[in-house]
């Protein structure tokens, strides 16, 4: 464990705000897993292992200030397990889905899932999320550092549920991408996405989110409005 010790940063105490006291040796025990099998397997760059906690652990695990109680949440190209894991680690309430579709990444995902105890609260779904259009859905879809927001609601809005949501993480700029995405959203029949700051009074730079509610009627992702096309989902779904 001493080789662990060095290479992983001291727990900060604003991480007890955020994981709980309940939960905080899991969180601890998965930043020790990025910061040695995360390097070594290459998900996690060496210089990553210094601020783990306050640029992934808990950058990712407040993203649950905007989730309801008990829902059920897909993590789309989830990597290493961010922000999926750390919303589990947090939120012991969620039921989460980590979707990806690397094979060495998935192989990663069921390792620290298991090593963590959370197999009954967390599963790992190997494929894109295009392949799930029409097959499953989840109350919240989230995703970081995946793709520009336009393409990200294409892929990621159909996983959506009624009334369901993509919780996009993204940098202090998301307002200004919001701006640049909204004419093709408003194409998909979405409401105008709304921006949130989280992790206020918590963390040091704060975390950003976009949120775009799915449309309620039609399907959105495919070719067109969120109204075209309709009997035919899955013959568009090469254009998403």
């Amino acid at each position: 464990m001493g080789d662990v010790s060095r290479e992983t940063p001291a727990v900060p105490d604003r991480a007890r705000r955020v994981f709980g006291v309940e939960r905080l040796s899991v969180a601890q025990r998965y930043a020790e897993l990025l910061a040695t099998d995360g390097v070594v397997r290459g998900l996690i760059g060496p210089r990553e292992a210094p601020r783990l906690w306050d640029r992934h652990l808990l950058n990712c695990a407040v993203v649950g200030e905007v989730i309801g109680r008990g829902a059920t949440v897909v993590d789309v190209g989830s990597g290493a397990g961010l922000p999926g894991l750390a919303l589990a680690i947090a939120r012991p309430d969620l039921r989460v889905t980590l979707l990806e579709p690397l094979l060495r990444r998935t192989r990663f995902l069921e390792e620290a899932v298991e090593t963590l105890g959370l197999a009954d609260q967390v599963e790992v779904l190997r494929g894109r999320a295009e392949e799930q259009h029409g097959q499953r859905t989840w109350e919240v879809v989230t995703a970081r550092a995946v793709a520009p927001l336009e393409k990200l609601a294409r892929w990621c809005l159909p996983l959506a549920a009624a009334h369901g949501e993509l919780v996009a993480m993204k940098g202090a700029s998301a307002a200004a991408e919001v701006e640049e995405a909204w004419p093709g959203l408003r194409q998909l029949g979405c409401e105008r996405p709304t921006v949130a700051e989280l992790g206020a009074g918590v963390l040091e730079e704060p975390t950003w989110v976009v949120r775009v509610v799915r449309p309620e009627q039609g399907q959105v992702g495919w070719r067109g409005s969120a109204g075209s096309d309709r009997r035919r989902p899955r013959k568009q779904r090469r254009n998403v």
